[in-house]
C-alpha cells in the first residue's frame, strides 16, 4: 500500500490530500498511517523531511467528528514556527471538512487567543507553555474530550526544557486516547514518557538513508575559531545564493555573526528565540521576498520547517 487513495479515508479527506498535491506516501507514512488509523499508539523516529506531519496529521483528521464541538485532537510542538506550520498542514488535510483547527503559541496575545476559543476548536496545535496558560490561567481549554494526542519533536522539547510541561498536559488528557510521539532520537527520558503515557506503542523507525535528499549537495570545510568568519566570507563571495540560512549554536553568536556579515555588505537578518514573534515573522517575510539573502539563525529554524526556495544552508 503506497498510495493515499488505497487508505480507508473519507472522500473529503482524499480530496484535500489531492488538492495539496500528494499521491504517493513516504516510507514513514506507509508504516505509521495504517497503525494510527487502527487506533494504535506509535513512537515514530524520523528526521525532518520524511513527511511525518502527514503521518500523524491525516489519521488525526480522520478520527475527528465535526459534529462534536469538543477538542478531540491535540498536537504539542516545541516552537512557534513549527506549531504554525503543523497547523497549516492539518488545515490542508481538513480543507473539505467542517473540522476547525486552531494554533496557539507564545508569540500571540493570550487575550486574543482565549477569545478565539469561543468557537469550537476540534484540533488544537500549541506550544506547551501557552497551552498550559490557556488551561490554567484563562480556563478556556478543556482537554477532556481529546481522542488523539501528538507530541512532535520530543527530543527538541526535552532539549528546550519543556518535558515537565508536556507531562502536565498529558495528565489533563483522558486515560482512553491514542497517543503518538515523534522524535529524531529516542532517549531514556523519551522512553519513560512512552511507558507512562502510552499503551503498548508500536515503533516506526525511518533511517537516514530513506530520507528524500537526493537533490542536496553537501560539502564540509574544516575551520578553527580564527579562520571561521574569513572562510564564511570567501564562500559567500563565491556561491550564487538566492535564499539561505546560516546556523549558529547560540543567540549571542548569531547576533555577533549577523553584525559582522552586515558590515561586509551582505543583506542578512538575524533570527532566534530572543526575537518577538512580529520580529521573527518579519525576518521570514524579508527572506521570502528576497529583501535579504540569508537568515542567521539558531536552531529555532532547524527542525521541521518547510520554507520554499531555500538554495543554501
Amino acid at each position: 500500500m503506497s498510495r493515499f487513495d488505497e487508505l480507508p479515508l473519507s472522500p473529503d479527506i482524499l480530496k484535500s490530500i489531492r488538492k495539496m498535491g500528494f499521491k504517493e506516501m513516504t516510507p514513514i507514512q506507509m508504516e505509521a498511517i495504517p497503525l494510527l488509523l487502527e487506533g494504535r499508539d506509535v513512537i515514530g523516529q524520523a528526521q525532518t523531511g520524511t513527511g511525518k506531519t502527514g503521518a500523524f496529521g491525516i489519521p488525526m483528521v480522520a478520527r475527528i467528528d465535526p459534529n462534536n464541538n469538543s477538542t478531540q485532537g491535540l498536537v504539542i510542538a516545541p516552537t512557534r514556527e513549527l506549531a504554525t506550520q503543523i497547523a497549516t498542514h492539518i488545515r490542508g488535510y481538513a480543507k473539505y471538512t467542517d473540522i476547525r483547527v486552531m494554533c496557539f503559541h507564545g508569540g500571540g496575545k493570550i487575550e486574543r487567543q482565549a477569545g478565539l476559543l469561543r468557537y469550537p476548536a476540534h484540533i488544537i496545535v500549541a506550544t506547551p507553555g501557552r497551552l498550559l496558560d490557556l488551561i490554567w490561567r484563562k480556563k478556556v481549554v478543556d482537554l477532556g474530550g481529546v481522542k488523539v494526542a501528538v507530541i512532535d519533536e520530543a527530543d527538541k522539547m526535552m532539549e528546550m526544557g519543556f518535558m515537565r510541561e508536556v507531562r502536565d498536559i498529558l495528565s489533563q488528557l483522558p486515560f482512553v486516547r491514542q497517543t503518538s510521539l515523534w522524535s529524531a532520537t529516542i532517549s531514556d527520558e523519551i522512553l519513560e514518557i512512552s511507558t507512562r503515557y502510552m499503551r503498548h506503542p508500536r515503533k516506526v523507525i525511518i533511517s537516514k538513508e530513506e530520507i528524500a535528499q537526493e537533490n542536496v549537495q553537501q560539502y564540509m570545510l574544516m575551520v578553527d575559531d580564527e579562520t571561521r568568519e574569513k572562510s564564511l566570507f570567501k564562500i559567500l563571495n563565491k556561491v550564487d545564493v538566492d535564499r539561505g540560512f546560516i546556523f549558529c549554536n547560540t543567540r549571542e553568536s548569531a547576533d555577533k555573526l549577523t553584525e559582522a556579515i552586515i558590515k561586509e555588505g551582505y543583506l542578512v537578518e538575524g533570527l532566534h528565540g530572543g526575537y518577538t514573534q512580529p520580529q521573527r515573522d518579519q525576518a521570514f517575510t524579508k527572506l521570502l521576498k528576497r529583501q535579504v539573502r540569508f537568515l542567521v539563525s539558531t536552531d529555532v529554524a532547524s527542525r521541521g520547517l518547510d520554507i520554499k526556495g531555500i538554495t543554501h544552508i
